[in-house]
């Protein structure tokens, strides 16, 4: 991948072929954020998969949704609720090995993703790769602009979010802030 003309997306690259940091990559609409994530889609440097919070980002990123690829239920995933084998889906062993194989998973919309459901995903990931590690020891790549959609959080909802939750924001999640992620923003 050549991003001679692009520091930033070079340094992107660089962080996702050789790191297994969890990276925000931000910056405005026509930064290269699509570009970024259809470049890595054509050379995978990692075993990976795409998801989105909404049906149409999901399609737009070429992946599926969140909800989808993880078998989540809608609605709150309070810490609570991580033991509870009723909230827990069972996988089929195709899906199994496919989480089990994952290095990097992309999120792109990032903006609108709650900070209960990434720690959803962190549940998922360790379940079937690594219990110790956040997100099952998979490096995360989440695209997307603070200044876009965000996060659909009901005040209800929020209600019950805040003693667990800073803000409805996914770098709220308890799991990423265990990780200490790297932000490039694109110009």
């Amino acid at each position: 991948m050549n991003y001679q003309s692009n520091p930033q997306l070079e340094l992107a690259f660089d962080y996702v072929r050789n790191t297994n940091r969890n990276i925000f990559l931000t910056g405005k609409a026509g930064t290269g954020k699509t570009t970024f994530l259809n470049q890595l889609r054509l050379e995978p440097v990692k075993r990976m998969a795409v998801v989105a919070p909404t049906g149409v980002a999901a399609i737009n990123a070429g992946g599926m949704t969140i909800h989808s690829f993880f078998q989540l239920p809608f609605g709150l995933f309070l810490p609570e609720y991580a033991k509870d084998a009723s909230r827990q889906r069972k996988f089929n062993r195709e899906k199994i090995r496919l989480i089990q194989s994952l290095d990097l998973l992309i999120i792109d919309e990032i903006s609108m993703v709650r900070a209960d459901l990434l720690d959803a995903i962190d549940d998922v990931l360790r379940r079937y790769k690594d219990r110790l590690k956040p997100f099952g020891g998979v490096q995360l790549l989440m695209i997307g602009d603070l200044h876009q959609l965000p996060p659909v959080v009901k005040d209800d909802e929020w209600e019950l979010m805040r003693p667990h939750y800073d803000t409805p924001y996914f770098f709220s999640s308890k799991a990423l802030q265990l990780t200490n992620p790297v932000a490039i923003e694109l110009k």
